[in-house]
């Protein structure tokens, strides 16, 4: 069961952080103080800090400042209602690894969570493979039945995201700040764009559909039979 540090001041978030995170199988532990929080996560043994961007005693940057310079490196979602870009800019290069502004929905925040637990998980696969897809992740080559696929950067690292969660609805704001790096603008529809070309390119005719569509949320890559719970 993953352990996950809570540090929030607000009751009403932090309940409803360790209510969702507690539905997905997760142990919480919840700190209201930046300070203890910093204190808490340099001595016990987590799998993910959520971290408040501005706390009473210590503010969130300077608590994932402070876990990196003592070489603590547990995964740091961090929260906050500041949205701008350059504050998000500024959690992530303190050493956060992923920024979620308030107010936001559990479902997306547990969905990160999740991300960054496996994300954490050594790797020791050369290939992902979901059905008769495969991706070296040594070449940088994408195979459909045995069959080599020529891919664009973009597309690859596109591909290797959904490969990494496959069977795991993700929302384009998720995709859009791995794949691309920056903040997800709703008006854009660049990752549509690319969805649509990397679909012809590994959905091709005759062959069963890996690349679904999830109404209103996003995008998931999964055989049929395991997506047709959840894909319109």
């Amino acid at each position: 069961m993953p352990r996950v540090l809570v540090i929030e001041d607000d009751e009403t978030t932090a309940r409803e952080i360790v209510a969702e995170l507690g539905v997905h199988g997760m142990s919480t532990e919840w700190v209201a103080d930046g300070r203890a929080g910093l204190e808490r996560a340099s001595q016990g043994d987590y799998d993910l800090v959520t971290l408040d961007r501005m706390l009473p005693g210590m503010d969130g940057i300077d608590v994932v400042a402070a876990l990196r310079r003592a070489q603590v490196d547990t995964p740091v979602l961090m929260i906050s209602a500041l949205s701008d870009v350059d504050e998000r800019v500024r959690g992530l290069r303190a050493g956060g690894d992923d920024y979620l502004t308030k107010p936001f929905a559990p479902d997306e925040m547990a969905a990160r969570v999740e991300v960054l637990l496996r994300r954490r998980q050594p790797t020791v696969a050369q290939r992902l493979r979901v059905a008769d897809l495969e991706l070296d992740l040594v070449s940088h080559v994408a195979y459909r039945g045995g069959q080599p696929l020529t891919l664009l950067p973009t597309e690859y690292r596109l591909l290797e995201f959904l490969m990494r969660n496959s069977g795991q609805v993700l929302t384009r704001s998720m995709i859009f700040e791995t794949v691309w790096g920056f903040h997800f603008d709703p008006g854009t529809n660049v990752i549509d764009v690319h969805i649509g070309r990397l679909r012809r390119k590994i959905d091709g005719t005759g062959q069963s559909a890996l690349i679904h569509t999830v109404r209103g949320t996003g995008y998931m890559i999964a055989a049929a039979n395991e997506a047709a719970s959840v894909v319109s």
